[in-house]
């Protein structure tokens, strides 16, 4: 099979019928082998009895249903998991992703070799309250993850090889930063193709403004997870060696120079009486703590299951 469809929605009725009929026409003129996988994230507005509907018009046409809402991260993930093609395509179901961007698309996936490429909306039509935060997050992702070639991280329209989504895990609200772990996975070709960003055509945005405070958090967890994942100790150990001698030195010097004032006759003042002290004191077991904190993180690590579980791309 050429192409999967992955489509993520939540109380999208409106839009299904328009959406699967463009992605049809735009496939059959390509003459692509494919399929259309509607993940419905708990939707209550009647959208899994339009998918029931659209599946019996076209087997092409399958359907995921989730019991409640777990979040788009969830909705990708399965959809990942079921995908059979060879190159999996993502987008959202609202109509602000152009089913016309495929064909391109499919074509820098096989034949230009790239792992991953993905949309930039470089013209969008959202309000300032949005697109201002999200330039804001794209530029912190890009500092962090060292992808310098993508300007949105985040937009839904997206192109992968199969063997990049059956080696990715996309959890908790971890859809922002797919390039992401994809990179951290060691898959390093990926690109950016500039598409077309539509106006809602129905319905509304499901996603508030905490979503730029779970982006950073999220943004946070993929570089320590990735980087410090398998080697905590790395971390947490040499956080805390710092403290602890940072905090010994300052002890260190308060004791010298008081020992430095007796010698000379001079007034000195208690250890315990130097506001420094305190400081020391807390640095000295602040980094006891963290290094604690990263040997038993190595051992939790060590004991897992996939501690050894590597990407390999080609045996001989």
């Amino acid at each position: 099979m050429d192409i999967s469809v992955v489509v993520p929605l939540y109380n999208e009725v409106e839009s299904l019928p328009e959406l699967t009929s463009w992605i049809s026409r735009v496939m059959d003129e390509n003459k692509f082998t494919y399929e259309v996988l509607l993940v419905d994230d708990g939707s209550n507005d009647g959208s899994w009895d339009m998918i029931c509907k659209l599946h019996q018009q076209n087997a092409l046409i399958k359907g995921i249903k989730f019991r409640r809402n777990y979040g788009k991260s969830a909705a990708l993930n399965t959809g990942f998991e079921a995908a059979k093609g060879n190159v999996v395509i993502t987008m959202d179901a609202d109509l602000q992703d152009s089913p016309g961007e495929i064909p391109e698309l499919y074509r820098r996936i096989t034949e230009e070799k790239f792992d991953l490429i993905s949309g930039w909306k470089a013209k969008r039509y959202d309000p300032l309250s949005k697109t201002i935060p999200t330039r804001l997050f794209n530029a912190a992702t890009r500092s962090m993850s060292g992808i310098h070639n993508l300007h949105d991280f985040n937009c839904g329209l997206k192109a992968y090889r199969n063997t990049v989504v059956k080696n990715i895990e996309v959890y908790g609200e971890m859809h922002r930063y797919i390039p992401v772990l994809a990179k951290w996975a060691g898959f390093t070709k990926i690109g950016e193709q500039i598409v077309e960003h539509r106006a809602r055509k129905y319905g509304k945005t499901k996603f508030g403004m905490s979503r730029f405070v779970n982006g950073f958090l999220d943004l946070l967890s993929i570089f320590f997870v990735g980087k410090f994942g398998k080697r905590p100790m790395h971390f947490f150990g040499s956080m805390g060696v710092l403290s602890f001698f940072i905090g010994l030195i300052m002890a260190i010097w308060i004791l010298v120079e008081k020992q430095i004032h007796i010698a000379n006759n001079e007034k000195y003042r208690d250890a315990t009486d130097h506001p420094l002290f305190y400081i020391a004191l807390v640095a000295i077991v602040v980094g006891f703590q963290l290094f604690l904190t990263g040997f038993v993180a190595e051992l939790v690590s060590r004991n897992a299951s996939e501690r050894n579980n590597y990407q390999i791309e080609e045996r001989l």
